[in-house]
Formats: C-alpha cells, sequence, structure tokens
C-alpha cells in the first residue's frame, strides 16, 4: 500500500517535464539520483549487491520498523550511520547530505529502520557511540560542489603518487576520496611497514589545499575495490558481497587435501583466497569420522601404513612400506576401524580385507573402438586396385581375343626366372589337340616364355 500512495503522490509528469527542460537550459544538475523521478530513468544505478539488504521489518504493523537512524554509503566501501533528527520522508537510494568534520558530506541511502541498529551492532558500535545527524536532502548546488571533487579523485591519485616516490615512502596509494564539500580528502594507502608520513601529509596539504586523511587498508581490501574475475568464473567475492575478511591459513589447504601451491592458492591480492575457508569446516567434521592416519594396520601377511584418503567416499588407502607406495589396497573406513579394534585385542587379520569382499575390476584403458578420435577420420580411404585378370573366351574365339593378350613387357616380371625350378609336366587333357581350343590360345605365350628362356640355361 505504501508504494502506491507514492506513486499516487507523484507530481504531474507534464510539470516535471518543464521543470526539467527549464533545468536543462540552466545547466544545473536536474535531481539527487534518488527521487521518485530519477528511479525511473535508465540512468540510475542501484546500490552495489555487498550494500542491498532487504527491509523485512517494513511490513509489520504497529510502528516496529520506525526508527530514526539511516544508513548512509559513500564511495566504494564506505559507510556511516546518521540521525534523522529533522524527520525527513527518506527512502533507499536518496542522496543526502549529512554532518562531517569539517563541513558536509555527500552519500547515498542504503537502508532505513530499524534494521540499521541491527547493522550497527554488527560494525561493532557501541550504543553510546556518538551518532551525527543528516541536514537535508542534497540539494543542486551540493551535488553540482560533489561532481566537481569528484572529478579531482584520479589526477589527485597519480599526483600524491609521484610525491611519495619522492620523498622514497615504501607506501603505495591506492585511491584517494573527496568530502562532499570538497575541503576534505582521505587517502587510503597500502604499507607492509610502518611508515611516517608526517611530511607527506604536510606536502600534499600545501600542493591540494585540503584537509588530509591517510587511511591504511589491506591488499583484499584494495582487491575489493578494483573489482576482477576470479579462477571460478565469477566476479570477486570481495568486490561483490564480503565485507568482514577473516585470516586465511595454510591449515585450510592441508585439510581439504589441496596442494599447497602458491601459484594456484594466492588469489589476485597475492594472498591466499578466501574461498579456502567457505568448505573447511565440512572437511573437518568428516576427518573427525575417519581413522587417524598415523595408526598402523597390522594383518599376518604385512604391516599397513596410511597412504591416502577420499573423504567423500570415505575409503583409504593403505601401503605395505611407509615410504614407497606398495601393494596398495583401499578399504572403507569402517574397515579400517574394524581392524584397528582387533588389533587392539592383540588379534591380528589374515587379509587387510574381509575374504568376501571381491576385488574391484580396474578400470579398462580407454579404447578408441569407433574411431572418433583418429585425426584422419574425416579422410576418403584410397581404394586398393584390384589387378584384371586376363579375359577367358569360348571354343571358336581365340582368334578375335588374341589382341587382349599382355603386352609383351611381361618377360621383365620374376615369373620368367620361375622355370629354374622343375615343375610337375601336366596330364594331356581332352581337346588339346582340338584347333580351336582354349590352351591352344594358352601355349602362345607359354612357348614364347620358353623361348626366351632357354638362351638363359
Amino acid at each position: 500500500m505504501g508504494e502506491i500512495e507514492n506513486l499516487a503522490n507523484l507530481p504531474d509528469p507534464e510539470r516535471l517535464a518543464g521543470d526539467i527542460e527549464g533545468a536543462a537550459d540552466d545547466n544545473t544538475p536536474t535531481c539527487a539520483g534518488g527521487c521518485g523521478l530519477c528511479r525511473q530513468n535508465a540512468d540510475y544505478e542501484p546500490p552495489r549487491s555487498k550494500f542491498t539488504s532487504h527491509n523485512w521489518l517494513a511490513d509489520i504493523p504497529g510502528g516496529m520498523a520506525d526508527s530514526d537512524l539511516v544508513e548512509v554509503t559513500f564511495k566504494n566501501t564506505r559507510k556511516g550511520f546518521y540521525r534523522n533528527s529533522t524527520g525527513l520522508p527518506l527512502d533507499i537510494g536518496d542522496m543526502v547530505a549529512v554532518e562531517a568534520s569539517p563541513g558536509h558530506d555527500i552519500g547515498r541511502v542504503s537502508m532505513t529502520g530499524a534494521l540499521v541498529g541491527l547493522q550497527m551492532r554488527r560494525a561493532n558500535l557501541k550504543p553510546d557511540a556518538e551518532i551525527r545527524r543528516v541536514f537535508r536532502k542534497a540539494k543542486p548546488a551540493d551535488l553540482e560542489k560533489y561532481q566537481e571533487a569528484k572529478a579531482k579523485e584520479n589526477d589527485t591519485m597519480i599526483r600524491s603518487r609521484k610525491i611519495a616516490e619522492s620523498l622514497q615512502l615504501n607506501m603505495k596509494i591506492g585511491d584517494v576520496e573527496y568530502q562532499g564539500d570538497g575541503n576534505k580528502a582521505i587517502f587510503y594507502y597500502i604499507a607492509d611497514e610502518r611508515v611516517d608520513f608526517r611530511q607527506l601529509i604536510k606536502v600534499l596539504a600545501e600542493t591540494f589545499r585540503v584537509r588530509i586523511e591517510m587511511k591504511q587498508i589491506g591488499a583484499r581490501q584494495e582487491a575489493g575495490r578494483i573489482g576482477g574475475i576470479g579462477p571460478c568464473g565469477r566476479p570477486l567475492c570481495c568486490s561483490q558481497w564480503m565485507t568482514n575478511f577473516v585470516s586465511v591459513g595454510t591449515a585450510a589447504a592441508r585439510f581439504q587435501d589441496i596442494s599447497l601451491n602458491p601459484q594456484k592458492l594466492a588469489g589476485q591480492c597475492a594472498k591466499l583466497k578466501c574461498c579456502l575457508n567457505f568448505e573447511v569446516d565440512t572437511y573437518v567434521e568428516s576427518v573427525k569420522k575417519l581413522p587417524p592416519k598415523d595408526v598402523r594396520l597390522e594383518t599376518i601377511d604385512a604391516t599397513w601404513f596410511h597412504f591416502k584418503v577420499d573423504i567423500f567416499k570415505k575409503e583409504i588407502t593403505y601401503s605395505s612400506d611407509k615410504n614407497v607406495a606398495a601393494n596398495l589396497t583401499t578399504i572403507s573406513a569402517a574397515r579400517a576401524f574394524e581392524v584397528i579394534g582387533l588389533n587392539k585385542q592383540g588379534v591380528k587379520p589374515e587379509k587387510l580385507k574381509p575374504g568376501d569382499e571381491k576385488e574391484k575390476a580396474a578400470p579398462k584403458e580407454f579404447g578408441d573402438i569407433v574411431g572418433q578420435d583418429s585425426l584422419t577420420r574425416f579422410d576418403k580411404a584410397k581404394k586398393k586396385k584390384k589387378k584384371k585378370k586376363p579375359a577367358q573366351g569360348a571354343g571358336g574365339d581365340g582368334a578375335k581375343q588374341q589382341p587382349k593378350q599382355p603386352k609383351p613387357q611381361q618377360p621383365k616380371e620374376p615369373k620368367p626366372q620361375q622355370p629354374k625350378e622343375p615343375k610337375p609336366q601336366r596330364p594331356p587333357r581332352e581337346g588339346d589337340n582340338k584347333p580351336g581350343g582354349k590352351n591352344k590360345k594358352r601355349q602362345g605365350p607359354a612357348q614364347g616364355n620358353n623361348a626366351e628362356s632357354k638362351p638363359q640355361q
């Protein structure tokens, strides 16, 4: 119902169009970016995903969601909590002018209502801490100064880096943020050691004529400000939803049996990946259900040592040699506990595996049966040429088929050398003496071969 009332209270579109045209003629900003008109524009950008929170107390009757506390978001990850003492009608996305020291700052409202108190408790703010006020909604003049100050941030950062390098300070200035009124600048820097930047503050104040504040951030915070794509193919967690950074150690990688390769364990911030802590608790609970690694299993035939473990299948592989992978045998965790119990009683089983447990068949090596992985599978197969046999004619056609006889190049083939070996003579057949028979045609080349083979003998 609240949204319907807000829509009903919107001003006349024709009057708004006239106001926008008049403001465009004056070259002044039209709005604060959070009013009802700007929410309908495509240029309005909602807060980043890590700052958005659903106000689940908004529709609860009885004034449970009523509160004068407001959460305001500034550049990147900076937040602040303020008190709406004047009772301004503020919504998420409104640009407001808040109290600062000195002057005022410009930010965007990211949360209102009773949930702000829970966010303050999460940020470890004490209840008796001083809470500054919200002055007003940002006016066009405030936004103009804010845009002018914001345009100087990149140039200020580059010049400040050169100044720090000239002073030979072992630090890196990663970002610069101007206050909304332009009277103050916050310099975010990264340093591995303690840095004495008192001289740097004096030079920066003389150069830029503003009040200087230095804030040290870590490598993870810098990566969250810059953003990027992780090895998983998704945006970095520190730039999307992570607000608190917990220390990560190599013990998390050991629990998950991950290779301790610095290149794979390090993220874009050159620190251990934060995602190593996401599943380590599950691995720690699963390891408790498995036998310890330093326990030996005694059998009649050998002594077995722990080699590797599959946490998901709850299977342990043992080796008969402590230093070399020899006679590897894989058993279940239940069987390992059973053997450990027998060894405590002084009993050694015959084999590590029970007798009724069958050996799993070793996986067969990959065989390309179809030939789908061959590089020449799309090439056309060459057809083998079949040798032409001499045509055999019928009885009286011997004279017509003589031109089809083989060429006189046959003596070059190794066949004429065969007469060196004695061959049994073929017995005479019927029709050999007939003038038009088949054998009469065959005798022609045979006699020629005999005639040529005589000189060789």
